[in-house]
């Protein structure tokens, strides 16, 4: 194995010079020449730094664990956290990635199977005391969709403030200025509910405006069920607004089957927007339009994150937000003056 004498005798430079530019030193003043001959030699003898090496012999294979705030049927009812859950398994399986998961069962989370763990990556919100308990079996973790301690831990999340505004930007100027929302609340734990940053988003955006109407607003759970029953709710307003923010596409989707039930049509009548992009929404009668989440993706960047943050002993957290993108479709159109008025 080339050492760093070795570079110094055919470079034809100090080992103090050779061992400062290979590890980056910006303090060091030297020529760009110099530099670039320094490591042409480093290459030709395959040498490799002490970081370099630590990293390659830490391509151990790792074993992580995914602590998942929602339960296995949430998964099957709003696909956002299963498409995160897969993003982590695919890029977990590219990365020679051993996992351990835990659901959340009668809100409560089972840690006693999980073992020693390289580091955990936290989906979704979970309360204080069970980041806490997760703190005892790593100090390596990394949450995705909440960034909790930021000052500590890596963090993968969406811009929901950014995302809604682009929402109802497009909506305004569509000239829609009766705008109601559907969405579901976070129950962290028994007794306590937190507000979706969704809603939060929506209210600021509405209220900053001089539109915003508490009547407009319907809140359950992210299920077909709750958004069709919401907007069966809704209904019974005097006056429907004309473009409702549904706050998940699954939610969506049983919102338009109560809008078709009764024969309200969509986007004429009223407009509808979801949040996700999930596969259904380009097939619905009319197709969805919707905000594009990368939740895979999201969940690919979580473990990069962690292998990157185990391998080279990063001490600064990251925080990466990812971005979304508003996709037009049917299900939206410019408000047409259309009475809504209900006996």
């Amino acid at each position: 194995m080339a050492t760093i004498r070795d570079i110094a005798e055919k470079s034809g430079y100090s080992i103090a010079t050779v061992s400062r530019v290979l590890n980056y030193d910006t303090t060091l003043s030297v020529s760009n020449e110099t530099k670039e001959r320094i490591f042409k030699v480093s290459e030709e003898l395959n040498y490799r730094t002490l970081k370099q090496r630590s990293a390659k012999a830490n391509k151990q294979k790792y074993k992580l664990g995914i602590t998942l705030f929602h339960s296995e049927m949430d998964e099957i009812n709003d696909p956002y956290f299963l498409a995160i859950r897969l993003g982590i398994e695919k890029e977990s399986m590219a990365k020679n990635v051993d996992l351990i998961k835990v659901y959340r069962r009668n809100d409560q989370l089972d840690l006693s199977a999980v073992g020693q763990i390289d580091g955990m990556i936290i989906v979704g919100r979970i309360p204080p005391e069970e980041i806490e308990e997760i703190k005892k079996l790593t100090t390596y973790i990394t949450f995705v969709d909440t960034s909790p301690e930021e000052a500590k831990f890596d963090s993968v999340i969406i811009d929901f403030r950014r995302a809604m505004t682009n929402i109802l930007d497009y909506l305004m100027a569509l000239k829609h200025s009766e705008i109601g929302f559907i969405g579901g609340v976070l129950n962290i734990r028994p007794g306590e509910i937190l507000m979706d940053d969704r809603e939060t988003a929506f209210r600021e955006y509405l209220t900053s405006h001089q539109i915003f109407k508490e009547e407009y607003v319907f809140i359950g759970k992210f299920t077909p069920e709750n958004g069709y029953n919401l907007m069966k709710k809704a209904l019974k307003l005097p006056n429907l607004p004309s473009a409702f923010v549904v706050a998940s596409d699954s939610m969506a989707i049983g919102a338009l089957k109560a809008l078709h039930e009764q024969n309200i049509h969509v986007p004429e009548e009223v407009s509808l927007i979801g949040f996700n992009d999930i596969a259904a929404s380009n097939y619905l009668q009319p197709s969805l339009s919707t905000v594009k989440v990368y939740t895979e993706f999201m969940g690919e960047t979580a473990v990069e994150l962690m292998i990157e943050r185990l391998t080279t002993q990063r001490t600064i957290p990251k925080k990466v937000v990812i971005p979304t993108k508003l996709i037009k479709r049917e299900s939206t159109t410019k408000y047409n003056k259309t009475s809504l008025a209900r006996d």
